[in-house]
């Protein structure tokens, strides 16, 4: 049989001829692949994964102090450019919808701090219209709108209480040390529109305008005064920063030859060391009180974080076990970085209740316990935060118009995507 023809022979004499073979049949045409269903545009765990361990190193250089910390990691560029990257994916939308949202997200957090430290203030005995250091008299007053809108410094009593009460007498300029990020956040986003069209239209002019500035103001050159001068200062210094974010975005960081960018980010960061070691501050190499270094190192070493920028959609490998604290810090970074600082004071009251226990009367008790103070303190802390963030962090989801969430570490979504 071929081709299902079966030759016929009438009478059984065979056939002295054959029919034509039929043509051969076209191959079958090769089955279409599929295309790969696009992408759901989500959540980038690499950069999550860079906001969680900024958020870490925040809390341990607040602790313990390292200047060497600043070097190690900068944590406050890194988050500026992080949140340029973000800001320039929503500009895609009209501009003042996307400020409101944000400013929306950035106050009611704000609002709660903002209660409970000024309601220790108030009770502590400070009265703002009598500080020497703020002036004095009725001005002063207004410049507690700051603790409602971060667009000033907020004032805030130098030392407050005794150094033998429950928490110590410096604690109100610690508390409120974290509000600085808030308001050049608040200038940034503002700023954005404006930024982002003359970056889209002159790039690299854009990009290291910053550096210029902090070039004039963070050195002497040119002073301003006053908290004006801060504001300008932190403006300038991160400012390079989150505008790599919207290079990032925008994939002008990926067009650039990697080796290229690695090798310009670190003549950038070794420009950078090389004027922090002729300008220490009182805290030798923190980057902090450095502006010039501060703006160079961060620019370069955040320039390398997103030149390899992977783009993970999950945690790979042993990262993944880390998934839901990345989550959580994420869903929960303005508490966290809001509330650290006077949490890390609040453990000193908690571990001092330890040495009036029975078996910490021994000197031998005591000794050890003052040489690991620090160490109790770090893992202490990080409850205090835990709690922090059930307590007040659904104010997060408020704000940005969710359902409140007590503890958004992902676990629900993954099981119900599981099932």
């Amino acid at each position: 049989m071929t081709h299902g023809y079966q030759p016929t022979a009438p009478y059984g004499v065979p056939q002295q001829h054959t029919e034509p073979e039929p043509a051969p049949a076209a191959p079958a045409a090769p089955a279409e692949v599929p295309a790969p269903a696009p992408k759901k545009p989500g959540r980038d765990r690499y950069l999550d994964l860079l906001r969680s361990i900024a958020l870490v190193r925040v809390v341990v250089y607040h602790l313990f102090g390292w200047a060497w910390l600043t070097v190690l990691f900068p944590s406050m560029g890194v988050m500026f450019a992080l949140a340029g990257s973000l800001m320039a994916r929503s500009l895609n939308r009209p501009a003042w919808g996307v400020i409101r949202g944000r400013v929306r997200r950035l106050l009611p957090p704000l609002w709660a701090f903002s209660a409970v430290a000024l309601a220790l203030m108030f009770g502590g005995g400070w009265n703002p219209t009598k500080d020497p250091d703020h002036g004095g008299g009725t001005w002063v007053l207004l410049d507690l709108i700051n603790y409602v809108i971060p667009v000033g410094a907020p004032p805030f009593p130098w030392h407050i209480g005794s150094k033998s009460g429950l928490l110590e007498d410096t604690w109100a300029v610690q508390a409120a040390g974290p509000l600085w990020y808030l308001r050049a956040y608040l200038w940034f986003v503002v700023a954005s529109p404006v930024l982002l069209w003359a970056f889209r239209r002159a790039p690299w002019p854009t990009l290291l305008a910053p550096l210029g500035l902090t070039a004039i103001v963070g050195t002497g050159l040119v002073s301003i005064p006053g908290e004006t001068g801060n504001a300008v200062s932190d403006f300038a210094v991160y400012g390079g920063c989150w505008i790599l974010g919207f290079a990032h975005h925008e994939g002008v960081l990926a067009k650039i030859p990697r080796y290229v960018a690695v090798s310009c980010a670190a003549l950038v960061m070794a420009f950078g060391l090389w004027w922090a070691s002729g300008h220490l501050g009182p805290d030798g190499w923190d980057l902090n009180d450095i502006p010039l270094a501060q703006a160079t190192w961060s620019f370069g070493f955040v320039v390398i974080l997103l030149q390899y920028s992977p783009s993970w959609q999950e945690l790979p490998g042993r990262l993944a076990k880390w998934d839901k604290l990345v989550t959580l810090s994420n869903n929960r970074a303005v508490t966290i970085y809001l509330w650290h600082n006077l949490l890390i004071m609040a453990t000193v009251p908690i571990l001092d209740r330890l040495y009036e226990l029975p078996f910490m009367q021994d000197e031998q008790a005591t000794a050890a316990l003052d040489s690991t103070y620090m160490i109790w303190m770090f893992f202490l802390v990080w409850p205090l935060i835990g709690l922090t963030i059930v307590a007040v962090g659904w104010i997060e989801d408020i704000a940005a118009k969710r359902k409140p969430r007590l503890w958004p570490n992902g676990a629900r979504k993954r099981r119900t995507h599981a099932r």
